[in-house]
């Protein structure tokens, strides 16, 4: 199972289950990514992942797969 920089993974993603995923296969990378900005904040903040960010969860990740819920819970900030 792939894990996806927004901590996602990649299988159950929404942009890899409806087929607009830009590296299906492979999944979502820390890297500037104009189709997805969760890759591109990780990548610009140096994460691998992006729960592994201090600011996490963040209005970015609110937008992302992932519902806020869950990524609170992850942080520990539930």
């Amino acid at each position: 199972m792939k894990i996806g920089v927004c901590g996602i993974a990649c299988e159950v993603c929404p942009k890899m289950t409806d087929g607009t995923c830009p590296r299906p296969g492979v999944g979502c990378i820390p890297k500037e990514n104009p189709f997805c900005l969760i890759a591109t904040c990780a990548h610009r903040k140096g994460m691998r992942y992006c729960f592994a960010c201090s600011d996490f969860p963040c209005a970015l990740t609110a937008e992302g797969p992932v519902k806020e819920g869950f990524c609170r819970h992850i942080a520990g900030k539930d």
